[in-house]
């Protein structure tokens, strides 16, 4: 049995190298490098990073800076973070041509975060984010324009 990667607290992790959509290549392949886990950051830097990375065309890596701050955030805000993390791996799945897998988180995505509306949590654009997720998931399509996730 091979042995599997684990970092210094025993985790199981992939060190496999990965593309710019975060696919696995083979051990020694050239790859992207990843974005650092397991780091808090404030909402507000969460929020640019994780735009950078969709506005660089790196919907994978931006999920992971979202799924940080979802596994870091207390309630009342997971689920929120949650579907943003979700709307990123939605892209994700767009991008590697998975339109079931892609509609699917959209869809999940939007509905964690749709409880949010009413308060605009971190100046996210709650109503906007769901229309757009909505939008795409009922057949519009993922375009080149990365959602904005501030108004």
């Amino acid at each position: 049995m091979a042995e599997r990667d684990r970092d210094t607290a025993g985790r199981a992790r992939n060190a496999r190298p990965r593309d710019g959509l975060g696919r696995p290549l083979a051990h020694g392949a050239p790859g992207v490098e990843r974005q650092p886990e397991g780091i808090v950051r404030a909402p507000s830097q969460t929020l640019a990073e994780a735009q950078e990375l969709l506005d660089s065309g790196r919907p994978f890596h931006a999920h992971e800076v979202l799924e940080d701050a979802w596994k870091s955030a207390d309630e009342p805000h997971r689920q929120l973070w949650r579907g943003m993390a979700q709307l990123a791996v939605g892209l994700t799945h767009a991008a590697r041509g998975n339109r079931n897998g892609a509609m699917s988180l959209l869809r999940r995505g939007a509905g964690n975060i749709e409880p949010y509306g009413g308060e605009k949590p971190y100046g996210i654009d709650i109503a906007g984010l769901v229309g757009w997720a909505t939008r795409v998931a009922d057949g519009g399509g993922v375009d080149s324009t990365p959602p904005r996730l501030v108004a």
